[in-house]
């Protein structure tokens, strides 16, 4: 009977780790969750998992580059595209048969839809993770390779945010530089949406993992 007790006592305690974060974040308690997940700021996504995802750490807040920074890929593919009808009846074609010439645009533009397709997927799968234990950085470089950098929160020294020129300034979005205690000394969530509240955030975790430890509520 009394291991019976002991666990359940546990349990409760476990339970008791780590309050919601709306109880002691005042930015996240202005925010709703979101469903959108094609967003670059997404608050407390209700369905968003990733692989190293521990038992009872939730996701705080999910983050992607602003969708501004793809500006120049999409100029760059809008003008690829309208290319081979620039070039016309030009000297570089004349001397090409029009079947073949059909097969090296049709190759064209299955070119510059792989390439829209890339720069898509790795802006997608290119996140920054804000749990309620730790932040993860995930470069996605390709469909074979990604780099992944995380530290927990309560290894944070210092936050800090910058907003660097006049288009930055107007739409808000910036950098976030993290500096650790841990292996890797800084994390940068870079060209993100709103760098000023995301640091502030970092600092309520911060002040949230220190009133844990003083209360030991986490070993």
């Amino acid at each position: 009977m009394p291991e019976v007790y002991h666990s359940k006592e546990t349990e409760h305690e476990h339970s008791q780790k780590h309050r919601h974060v709306d109880e002691y974040s005042e930015i996240m308690r202005k925010e709703k969750p979101s469903r959108n997940y094609f967003k670059a700021f997404l608050p407390k996504p209700p369905k968003a998992s990733f692989d190293t995802q521990a038992s009872g750490e939730n996701i705080v807040l999910l983050l992607r580059q602003h969708p501004i920074t793809l500006l120049k890929n999409v100029v760059i593919l809008i003008a690829a595209l309208f290319l081979p009808a620039l070039m016309g009846e030009s000297f570089l074609t004349s001397f090409l048969t029009p079947p073949f010439l059909t097969a090296i645009t049709m190759s064209w533009y299955m070119l510059m839809f792989s390439y829209a397709l890339a720069t898509f997927l790795i802006w997608f799968f290119s996140v920054f993770i804000i749990t309620d234990e730790r932040i993860i950085d995930v470069d996605f470089v390709s469909m074979l390779f990604k780099d992944v950098s995380a530290a927990k929160i309560d290894v944070i020294q210092d936050v800090s945010s910058k907003t660097s020129g006049f288009l930055a300034s107007v739409i808000n979005y910036g950098t976030v530089y993290i500096q650790t205690a841990g292996e890797q000394r800084e994390i940068q969530f870079e060209n993100i949406p709103q760098p000023a509240k995301v640091a502030a955030l970092l600092n309520e975790l911060m002040l949230e993992e220190e009133r844990e430890k003083h209360e030991g509520r986490v070993q």
